[in-house]
């Protein structure tokens, strides 16, 4: 019995409460992070073979940062033209 165990030394050494709460947070919050970014960021993809240039989905005028202050897009006219010549 593993759980048992466990409970046993966490009874003898309860000074390892503190560290395995801590890991147990920042496992939580990695996790949160990684599927927040996998479902809402169109940048991030799983499988390249549907959509091999997933840049093409972002839209520029919206934030893809967490935090973003004051910023300004204005397309540049050359990219604009080089994209629609290779369309």
């Amino acid at each position: 019995m593993v759980t048992g165990g466990f409970l046993q030394m966490l009874r003898k050494k309860k000074e390892l409460i503190p560290l395995i709460g801590f890991m147990a947070f920042a496992a939580a919050g990695a996790t949160s992070a990684s599927l927040y970014f996998l479902f809402t960021k169109p940048d991030v993809i799983l499988n390249k073979s549907q959509n091999p240039e997933p840049w093409e989905r972002v839209d520029p005028s919206t934030p893809q940062k967490l935090i973003t202050i004051n910023q300004q897009w204005k397309p540049v006219e050359e990219l604009q033209l080089v994209k629609s010549l290779t369309k």
